[in-house]
C-alpha cells in the first residue's frame, strides 16, 4: 500500500483518518509479504495484483503535499516522499511521477520516492498541481501499486502588496453634508491566499485628507468627518488611502491610492446686490422696450442654485418701466414700458428685487434668499421741433382781398420750453 514519507513541515503528512484507512488494508499483504522473504510464484503475483486492484481501488485517496512558494535556494526544494509498503529498500521498486509539472517543475528519485521542486513556485501563478504516482517492479515493470493521483499545493507567503485596481478615484459629495455622509468606497485587492493566515487580510487607513474625511478600516468606505464643509471656501480635496495586509500589523505590505473629492454645490448662499443704489438715465425719446440699464445680484453658488429672478416691487415708475431676467448672465434688464416726457416727469425711483427661485428647505435659516436695491432713473431732455396746434387749418379768402390783409393767425408750441408759444399771421 502507498504511504507518504516525512514532509518538509508538519502539514506535509497524510490525515490520520486516511492513514488508518490505508493501514486497515494491510491484512491483504501480511500473509503474502510477512515472514521469510520467499519469492512469489507467477500465479501468486497475478492473484495478488487482482486482489490489490479489487480491494485497494477505493483506497487511492491521497492527501495533499504542501510546499512554500518563492523558494530562492540553490538546491532543489524538498517536497515530500512517496513510499510503498512493498518497498524493502533494496531498489527493486521504481517510482514514476507523471501529470502536471512532472519532470519540469517536479522530479522524483525513482529509487527513494523523494519529490523535489526544481523551479521557483509562485502560488499566484498556479496554486496547485495534480500528479500521478506509480510503483513498478524494477525488474519486470509490473505495477506493485495501483496508479494514484495526489495534489501538491503551493503554500502562500506574503509576497504581494494590496493594489487598488480601480484607482485613482474621483468622487463628489454635497457641501454642508452631515458628518458620516458616504462619499465613495475604495477596494484593494491582495493576490495572496485569503484562506491562509493574514496575508490577504487588508486594513484601510487615511494618510491624507483628515480632518475632513475618514475611512472605514474594514470596508474602505470613505465618509465626511467635518461639519459645515463649504464649497465656496474649499472645493477640492486630495485624499490618500492606504491598504495594508497582515491585518495592518507591523511587517505587512501596503499600497496606496488617491481619491479626488469635489464638494458639489447646494443653495446655501443668498443673493446680494453689491450696490444698494443705481443711477441711470434715459432719453425722453427712447422707444418702447428699449434698455435703460442693468442690475445684478451676486450669488456665490453656481448652476441652478445661482439662478435669479428680478422684479420691480416698489417705486413711482412701476407702470413706466419693466424688468426682465437675462438667463445667461443672471442680470436684470430694465426697459421702457411707456413713452417718456422730460417736460411731464424728469425722474423716477424703482425698488428692484433679486431672488433665488430654487430653494433648499434645510438652508432657509441662512436666508432670506432675496435682496433689494434702489434705482434712480433720470429722463433727459431732447431738442424737439415746435408743434403746431392744431396741426391743420382751413381758411377761406375772398378773391378780391387786398394785399397785406391778415387772413389767419396760427400758433405752435416748443415742447422744450414750457408755455412758450410761437405765433404767426397769414
Amino acid at each position: 500500500m502507498w504511504t507518504s514519507g516525512r514532509m518538509s513541515n508538519a502539514k506535509n503528512l497524510f490525515g490520520l483518518g486516511i492513514s488508518l484507512y490505508f493501514w486497515g488494508l494491510m491484512d491483504l499483504t501480511t500473509t503474502v509479504l510477512s515472514g521469510s522473504a520467499r519469492p512469489l510464484t507467477e500465479g501468486q503475483e497475478d492473484n495478488l495484483s487482482d486482489k490489490l486492484h479489487q480491494r485497494m481501488k477505493r483506497s487511492w485517496v491521497w492527501n495533499q503535499f504542501f510546499v512554500l512558494e518563492e523558494y530562492t535556494g540553490t538546491d532543489p526544494l524538498y517536497v515530500g516522499k512517496l513510499h510503498s509498503d512493498m518497498d524493502r529498500g533494496d531498489g527493486s521498486i521504481k517510482y514514476i511521477l507523471s501529470g502536471e509539472g512532472a519532470g519540469i517543475v517536479f522530479t522524483i528519485d525513482d529509487t527513494t520516492g523523494d519529490i523535489h521542486a526544481i523551479q521557483r513556485l509562485d502560488r499566484e501563478e498556479r496554486s496547485q498541481y495534480t500528479l500521478r504516482a506509480q510503483a513498478l517492479d524494477r525488474r519486470t515493470g509490473r505495477p506493485m501499486e495501483p496508479e494514484s493521483e495526489f495534489i501538491i499545493k503551493i503554500q502562500d507567503i506574503n509576497d504581494n502588496e494590496p493594489k487598488f485596481l480601480d484607482g485613482p478615484y474621483v468622487a463628489s459629495v454635497p457641501e454642508m453634508s452631515p458628518v458620516g455622509t458616504s462619499v465613495i468606497q475604495v477596494t484593494a485587492t491582495d493576490a495572496d491566499d485569503p484562506t491562509y493566515g493574514n496575508s490577504a487580510r487588508v486594513v484601510y487607513s487615511i494618510l491624507q485628507g483628515q480632518p475632513y474625511f475618514s475611512v472605514d478600516s474594514r470596508t474602505g468606505l470613505i465618509r465626511t468627518a467635518l461639519m459645515n464643509m463649504d464649497r465656496e471656501a474649499k472645493e477640492y480635496y486630495e485624499v490618500i488611502i492606504q491598504a495594508k495586509d497582515m491585518g495592518g500589523q507591523l511587517g505587512g505590505l501596503a499600497g496606496t491610492t488617491t481619491v479626488n473629492i469635489t464638494l458639489s454645490d447646494v443653495n446655501d448662499n443668498p443673493p446680494r446686490f453689491p450696490q444698494k443704489h443705481y443711477q441711470m438715465s434715459v432719453l425722453e425719446s427712447a422707444p418702447i422696450s428699449s434698455t435703460v440699464g442693468r442690475v445684478v445680484a451676486k450669488d456665490l453658488d453656481e448652476g441652478i442654485n445661482a439662478e435669479m429672478k428680478y422684479s420691480l416691487v416698489d417705486g413711482d415708475g412701476l407702470d413706466v418701466f419693466d424688468i426682465n431676467t437675462d438667463p445667461n448672465y443672471q442680470v436684470g434688464i430694465i426697459t421702457v414700458r411707456k413713452p417718456l416726457s422730460f417736460e411731464s416727469k424728469k425722474s423716477y425711483t424703482l425698488k428692484v428685487e433679486g431672488a433665488n427661485p430654487h430653494l433648499e428647505m434645510r438652508f432657509l435659516n441662512l436666508g432670506p434668499f432675496r435682496d433689494t436695491t434702489t434705482v434712480h432713473i433720470s429722463v433727459e431732455d431732447v431738442d424737439e421741433p415746435p408743434v403746431f396746434e392744431p396741426s391743420i387749418y382751413f381758411v377761406e379768402v375772398p378773391e378780391d382781398v387786398e394785399i397785406g390783409t391778415t387772413i389767419q393767425i396760427i400758433s405752435a408750441k416748443d415742447p422744450d420750453v414750457t408755455n412758450n408759444s410761437i405765433r404767426s399771421a397769414l
